[in-house]
């Protein structure tokens, strides 16, 4: 922990250096003692230091300065660290500007020049203030601190990736906390650009895209080897099972993932049908334990970093990452899972990602605290963003254009959900407009049944209502069902013919698309079962087929 501040303040050099003087010898080992010569470049340096997370434990500031006199400095000091104790400095003259204040500004004390002795004059006022500092302060955070509004999406996006990635951040929020306000205008020089993410080395990125701030927090390292026997596109539950087999049957295997290792199942609050974890497992713990695992046996994994083209060169797939980069191997597994299907209703992209979330956003569930959140669909997802909602919300209505949840959800879901009274279930429900400038306000919803409309009050709306498969990348390059998910196996031999352009003198593997040695496996496959063991099942055959091919090649 870096050490508090003791901060003087005083235009006379000759003073400054002897208040410092004094300070160093008693206080030096257990405190940063520092110099400023004029109130603004003490104000400067709190800056700084807030930035840091370095905390400021007292001020002592003559009062007769040009430009910003003692009291006029503690004032703005004291915005920005409310917690620290303050200390005149005066002449005799001065007694009058110390006693105002004391009113005004909670003055500590007032000290008269000369302090000599320091023993009798100095010291024991300064040991009484530490003391009452140090019983007083808060703790300090030494993180990475991000400061926002609830409603900025750009803040949503960096806090979801940080709760995905488990980076421990602290949250500062501008509309509520007038201290981060003062930080973040102070930084920024009164433009605002949001959030504000202070790095423990001091550092401050203003609204930092996923992959600049990846890589200033250690997250993102290039690629160790330009070829590889084995890449993997999509960290998901697939994707890291692929790698943990491909790597420890001595592959050298490479996974790219484009945001947060974990995939759909990574946003899950909890998995409570996985086997091996009878009191269920959230999405984020089984992603982190996963890429540990993976790691350990020897895969890379290059995340957050997104491929942008894959292309063939003879029997080898080279995969273009957004650095410009490229990797080289020899069979490529496509794991890119599903991305969320969007609700496309008025008042939608206004409010993305500013009270509207597609998924569970555990990241933003503390910050809706008894209010009103809406949570639209009725499969297992969306049971299990309704119950982790219902720990932190008033009320979460669940609604879900069927007859009930029994035709999508699984029975242990349901049970939970009619055990919790602060969720309520909306049947025959479809949601047809938003309402709300910067913020969820309503959710009109419609009737299916008698086409009426009604407008429900909600702070915020957590969207759970199916997905569309991620294969853009790859449209053109395999073959794909009507829906876009990727064909493999016996799906691409009709009527006894094999996929065109297929030369290989055998049928595809089971999980084989239709180049050769370019497998899939998980939610972005033709007609399989969506759930985390299917998926992990699928990653650890798709390796044994892996085998298989580069025996023939």
């Amino acid at each position: 922990m870096a050490k508090p501040v003791i901060m003087t303040v005083d235009d006379e050099p000759q003073v400054l250096n002897a208040i410092a003087r004094d300070l160093q010898a008693r206080y030096r080992s257990d405190y940063r003692i520092v110099k400023a010569s004029s109130g603004q470049e003490g104000l400067d340096a709190v800056g700084e230091y807030l930035k840091r997370g370095t905390p400021v434990a007292l001020f002592i500031v003559d009062q007769r300065m040009p430009g910003m006199t003692g009291t006029e400095f503690l004032e703005q000091a004291l915005k920005l660290v409310p917690d620290a104790k303050r200390v005149l400095l005066t002449a005799y003259a001065d007694t009058n500007a110390a006693i105002t204040s004391i009113n005004a500004l909670d003055l500590d004390y007032y000290l008269l020049k000369p302090w000599d002795p320091p023993e009798e004059r100095l010291y024991p006022v300064i040991d009484d203030l530490l003391d009452d500092w140090r019983a007083s302060a808060p703790p300090v955070y030494e993180g990475i601190r991000v400061a926002g509004a609830l409603w900025s999406p750009t803040t949503h996006a960096v806090k979801d990736f940080l709760a995905r990635s488990q980076i421990p951040y602290q949250w500062l929020d501008i509309e509520k906390n007038e201290g981060a306000r003062e930080l973040v205008e102070a930084s920024t020089s009164g433009t605002r650009k949001l959030p504000v993410v202070f790095l423990p080395d001091g550092t401050t990125l203003f609204s930092p895209d996923l992959h600049e701030l990846a890589e200033r927090i250690g997250l993102r390292a290039p690629a160790q080897q330009p070829f590889y026997d084995l890449v993997v596109v999509g960290a998901g539950p697939a994707g890291l099972a692929a790698a943990v087999y491909g790597a420890s049957e001595g592959l050298r295997t490479a996974v790219v993932e484009r945001e947060v290792p974990g995939g759909q199942a990574g946003t899950s609050s909890r998995i409570e049908n996985y086997l091996g974890f009878p009191n269920g497992i959230s999405g984020a713990d089984l992603a982190r334990r996963a890429v540990t695992q993976a790691k350990r046996l020897g895969a890379e994994i290059l995340s957050p970093q997104a491929v942008t083209g894959i292309r063939l060169e003879d029997s080898y797939k080279i995969v273009t990452l957004d650095d410009g980069s490229e990797l080289r191997c020899r069979a490529l597994v496509l794991a890119t899972g599903v991305s969320a299907r969007t609700l496309d209703v008025p008042g939608e992209e206004r409010l993305l990602g500013a009270s509207v979330y597609y998924g569970a956003a555990a990241s933003e569930a503390v910050a809706y605290s008894g209010c009103r959140v809406a949570v639209v669909g009725g499969a297992n997802s969306a049971g299990q963003g309704a119950m982790f909602l219902s720990r932190y919300a008033a009320e979460v209505t669940i609604l879900v254009r069927g007859d009930g949840l029994e035709s999508s959800m699984s029975r242990y879901l349901i049970d939970q959900i009619e055990a919790t009274p602060n969720i309520t279930v909306r049947p025959h429900s479809r949601v047809v407009a938003l309402s709300g400038e910067e913020r969820l306000e309503s959710v009109t919803v419609s009737d299916m049944g008698t086409g009426g409309e009604e407008e429900l009050p909600a702070d915020a709306m957590f969207v759970f209502i199916g997905a569309v498969p991620g294969t853009g990348l790859v449209r053109g390059l395999v073959e794909l069902d009507d829906h876009g998910f990727v064909l493999t196996g016996q799906d691409l031999v009709r009527d006894g013919r094999r996929p065109r352009g297929w030369t290989p003198q055998r049928d595809p593997f089971l999980q084989e698309a239709s180049v050769p040695g370019i497998f899939a496996a998980g939610d972005v496959r033709h007609d399989v079962m969506r759930r985390v063991a299917s998926a992990v099942g699928q990653g650890s055959v798709a390796v044994s087929l892996v085998h298989k091919y580069l025996e023939t090649v």
